[in-house]
């Protein structure tokens, strides 16, 4: 690795799946999952190519790190994700035993890890996932927002079309 910071070398990753997923058509969001500073899960959204609901980049790189150490449990792992985690995707972190997600952009209105629910700091569950947010926030933000405005421009010149 060079000179960057680990922390911002992996969300550098998770951005790069949050474009292929916007190159895709899909809502921008990237994952990556490390664990011993190696990378052992990366995924984008793929709810429409799958046409899957829960198709979602942390699902999917959960179930590749769970393949790559052959265990349900990830303990000792981190999440680098470009957005909050949905209350589904928080849900799987919780289950999949992850020590910490770290992520751009908050999501105050579907939000599952902090903001709309608190999932990853529940008393009543069985295992609680240590939360940094902010990492890298403006690029997260912009991915995010380029691609919406991508699609109410797309919107607009489709009704003007004869």
């Amino acid at each position: 690795m060079d000179k960057l910071s680990p922390h911002i070398q992996f969300m550098r990753m998770a951005l790069r799946q949050a474009e292929i997923a916007a190159e895709e058509g899909e809502v921008p969001c990237g994952a990556v999952i490390i664990k011993d500073g190696e990378v052992i899960g990366k995924a984008h959204n793929q709810t429409e190519t799958l046409k899957d609901p829960t198709a979602h980049a942390e699902v999917l790189a959960i179930t590749q790190a769970t393949q790559a150490v052959g265990n349900w449990r990830l303990n000792g792992a981190v999440m680098y994700v470009t957005k909050e985690p949905c209350p589904m995707c928080a849900g799987a972190l919780v289950l999949a035993r992850i020590e910490k997600v770290i992520w751009g952009m908050t999501d105050p209105i579907r939000g599952g890890a902090i903001s709309k629910f608190q999932i990853l700091d529940t008393a009543d569950l069985n295992h609680s996932v240590d939360v940094e947010t902010g990492l890298m926030e403006n690029e997260c933000k912009a991915i995010m927002q380029g691609f919406f405005q991508d699609l109410r421009q797309k919107a607009k010149d489709r009704k003007r079309e004869p």
